[in-house]
């Protein structure tokens, strides 16, 4: 069997442009190598996504738009995308199968960067979280530190300190990242103190995590911090791994035009996995919707 469209990756961008492509009636096959939404899911609340007053819990989200696009025909199936191959009909090989297609959009989206510290990895599940809205609960009355100054740190620490008994926030730099309206929010947090120009050296314990060691980058002053978890979020990286004849940028991102198309002709990119200068829940559906139709653009020319 031949695919209309093979779509690599079912957060907000691939599930957009499921839903796009399956409604202009191509034969459409999702994707996914864990679950749809994403990032998406582990979002306690999008207040900044359009339609929704109040915001709404990324992982309803993703559900709403998984539902729809199978609503409208998508196929949909659980397996990790290893390579793709170019031609007249193109080829993406996964795990357990290999799959035929006319055109490719991946939006295969991005993963958490690490500190790549001493302990970071050895307290992995043991005290070293990324994803605040997972794991807060475990951490009731406790002391945490989060790594990070921008939208997705201050969230998850405003988030974390509804659960825990003291919130450290530690800064590379002397201000944060963050937009306004959360840096405004995040004074109103009793439980909720900064470090800047702050960075973590060594994540320390025996069975879980007991100190981390900070080090202030204008004294050189260090310091250890007694913590029972550290929340990391400094960055992300995209997954293109599998990808190797398409143009990437020197961090690995897709490079597209406004119209989604790569430097592989039938083969289209979309959401936070491509270069772009916003990488939000709403950009990435936009990417996908405009990734979809440029697919039919394609078909019609075929």
């Amino acid at each position: 069997m031949v695919y209309d469209v093979i779509i690599i990756g079912a957060g907000p961008a691939g599930l957009a442009a499921a839903i796009y492509s399956s409604r202009a009636r191509l034969n459409t096959l999702l994707i996914e190598k864990n679950g749809c939404g994403g990032q998406m899911t582990v979002t306690d609340l999008l207040e900044n996504y359009p339609g929704f007053n109040g915001g709404i819990n990324g992982f309803d989200l993703a559900l709403k738009l998984e539902e729809q696009a199978k609503e409208f025909g998508a196929e949909i199936i659980y397996d990790e995308v290893v390579s793709l191959q170019d031609g007249n009909i193109k080829k993406v090989v996964t795990v357990n199968n290999s799959y035929q297609t006319k055109t490719i959009i991946v939006a295969s989206g991005t993963h958490v960067k690490k500190m790549n510290i001493p302990g970071e990895s050895a307290f992995i599940g043991k005290g070293v979280s990324f994803c605040a809205t997972c794991d807060a609960p475990f951490y009731k009355d406790k002391d945490v530190v989060v790594i990070g100054g921008g939208d997705s740190a201050i969230q998850e620490a405003i988030y974390l300190s509804k659960f825990a008994k003291n919130v450290t926030i530690v800064h590379r730099k002397d201000s944060l990242k963050a937009t306004k309206i959360l840096q405004e929010r995040l004074l109103s947090y009793s439980n909720i103190s900064i470090m800047y120009n702050s960075v973590a050296n060594e994540i320390i314990g025996t069975s879980s995590i007991e100190k981390i060691r900070i080090t202030n980058i204008k004294t050189s002053q260090v310091q250890e911090l007694n913590t029972n978890g550290v929340f990391v979020f400094i960055g992300l990286l995209p997954n293109t791994d599998f990808i190797t004849n398409i143009s990437l940028d020197d961090q690995g991102y897709v490079i597209t035009d406004e119209n989604m198309r790569t430097s592989i002709v039938g083969i289209f990119a979309c959401g936070d996995v491509r270069k772009k200068q916003l990488r939000q829940v709403v950009t990435a559906t936009s990417d996908g919707a405009q990734a979809a139709v440029s697919a039919v653009h394609y078909l019609e020319t075929l």
